[in-house]
């Protein structure tokens, strides 16, 4: 039932790669090597393949999201511990600190050019169908379906940067240059259409030679994602309960149901150590297993986020002096999710124990600011566990496997408790918040409304799809990013050897206030689009 997006040998990149940069090139469409992309299906399939990896570059191991940088740097539960301006360096502290230097001449955030050229390519793939295909109708709706599928999770990337404006373009005839932006009503619905159709026509399990492509159940999770932005709350809903349908159930665990190859997956993106893979244990690493990468870290903040194994909220005040304590931090109260994520002093790793302190053997802390680039050593006191694989134990000559799960049930479950509370029904709300609780055996307080059953909902979307990507994006949907994300400061613990243990000081670890700027809920349209297009005008808001 799960989409799962099975890794391309070498072979068929090399293949697929080729015939996309050949339909690239804008010449008269009865070019033989558009003709011999629908001569077989085995053909057809290397030209199609090719769009799977959009799943993969726009996710949190890609770089098309922010430039390789997380998302999670711009909101309080994540540092990264340069101070010297670069991608999974300083870029975030620099959009924090100074966010008035986004403009539409550069703007990290940016997506606009890269999204709308695979836009096009698969524009070029269906148009080259409609005249080629010799396959049966049921042949040509299964790749149409897929071809929709991937256009609208392109355009989405688009849409939520935007406003939900964009400029929609589905055909060759149709071109980019002086063409107006949409309204964000006409976007959505241009979206909710396309996802639509791929439901519509798309199985809900493949056979095993096409194991791994999208399936129904991908394209009415990604449309529930969708409609909250577009605060579409009924269609949200519809498309939720489309995916309860289907054969998909959350995994026994936690640290399993982001893991991939289960149940819970919805759709994911595999990778080989041959490639494609990433770097993800490298970026993420401890200076004393790879010395020239790393230096990001969870924050106090994130940390303090966790409930007790009850559900009861941790009391960190005597972590919170000057002074610091010698008594050791309650990290064994906190519930499952916490040691899934996040990684600390005493904690194990690669079995051995983690000494996330200054002169640390297994884990280094450093005052941010003091070294330009960190490189494996935390400035909050914390590492990242999630995603990261164990059993990787040479970063210098081995890269990352950890498939991408783009989409899954508990994230699908949670869209659909937001769904109900907008609806007004805030009962059905917590029941769907309950369901994801109580996996990792944590209650839930079923008679919570309004206020309290909306704070409940971004509670459990912060800790259950911690680092997915989603936090930052969510706040600034909700409106809420301006007052959060303005005029506070992210903290941690650093850690000394004191005697036969250690003392914990609450550290500032920013050392000026961040901030975040109203206009940035919406980004501004790059100025090589404005140049190039008569018919858009810059939003009035980057006017100045």
């Amino acid at each position: 039932m799960k989409t799962r997006i099975l890794t391309l040998f070498m072979s068929f990149l090399a293949l697929g790669l080729v015939s996309c940069n050949d339909f690239l090139d804008l010449t008269p469409t009865d070019r033989i090597s558009d003709k011999s992309a629908w001569e077989s299906q085995a053909a057809t399939d290397l030209y199609i393949n090719n769009f799977y990896e959009y799943i993969s570059i726009y996710g949190q191991f890609g770089d098309q999201q922010f430039q390789g940088n997380l998302t999670e740097g711009l909101t309080e539960t994540f540092k990264y511990g340069s101070p010297v301006i670069g991608n999974r360096a300083g870029d975030c502290n620099y959009l924090v600190f100074t966010p008035e230097t986004i403009s539409s001449t550069g703007c990290q955030l940016d997506c606009w050019s890269g999204t709308y050229e695979r836009i096009r390519r698969i524009n070029e793939f269906l148009s080259a169908m409609a005249k080629y295909s010799t396959y049966p109708d049921e042949v040509n709706l299964r790749y149409e379906a897929q071809a929709r599928f991937f256009r609208a999770f392109l355009y989405f990337q688009i849409a939520k940067r935007y406003g939900g404006q964009m400029i929609i373009f589905n055909t060759l005839e149709e071109t980019v240059k002086n063409a107006p932006l949409s309204s964000a009503d006409k976007c959505w619905e241009y979206i909710y259409n396309e996802l639509t159709f791929a439901a519509q026509n798309l199985p809900e399990e493949w056979n095993s030679q096409n194991s791994g492509r999208v399936t129904k159940g991908a394209a009415y999770a990604l449309l529930s994602r969708a409609m909250l932005y577009a605060e579409r709350w009924s269609d949200a809903k519809a498309a939720g309960e489309e995916v309860l349908k289907l054969n998909y159930a959350l995994a026994p665990t936690y640290a399993e149901g982001f893991a991939g190859g289960n149940t819970e997956s919805i759709l994911e993106f595999n990778y080989l150590v041959t490639g494609p893979n990433h770097y993800w244990d490298r970026y993420m690493c401890m200076y004393h297993e790879y010395t020239t990468a790393g230096g990001a870290s969870p924050t106090q903040e994130m940390v303090e986020s966790y409930e007790d194994k009850k559900g009861n909220p941790v009391d960190w005040s005597k972590w919170h002096t000057a002074d610091g304590t010698t008594e050791y931090p309650p990290y064994a109260q906190l519930e499952p999710r916490f040691a899934a994520t996040i990684l600390h002093n005493g904690a194990t790793w690669q079995e051995k124990t983690l000494e996330c302190c200054v002169d640390g053997t297994y884990g280094t802390y450093v005052d941010y600011g003091q070294e330009p680039y960190p490189y494996g050593k935390t400035v909050t006191g914390y590492y990242m566990r999630k995603f990261r694989q164990e059993t990787n134990t040479n970063l210098t000559s081995t890269a990352s496997t950890t498939p991408w799960v783009e989409l899954r049930l508990a994230e699908v479950i949670l869209n659909l408790a937001e769904a109900e509370m907008r609806l007004g029904n805030d009962g059905g709300a917590m029941n769907y918040i309950a369901q994801v609780r109580s996996r990792v055996g944590l209650p839930t307080d079923l008679s919570l409304t309004g206020e309290e059953c909306f704070a409940a909902l971004r509670h459990e979307r912060k800790i259950e799809l911690a680092y997915e990507g989603h936090l930052w994006w969510d706040m600034r949907r909700w409106g809420l990013a301006e007052e959060a994300y303005t005029g506070y400061r992210v903290h941690g613990l650093k850690i000394t050897k004191e005697g036969s243990g250690y003392r914990y000081q609450y550290v500032d670890c920013d050392g000026e206030d961040r901030e975040y700027l109203s206009r940035m809920n919406r980004l501004p349209i790059p100025d090589t689009e404005l140049l190039n297009n008569s018919a858009i005008e810059q939003f009035p808001e980057w006017n100045f």
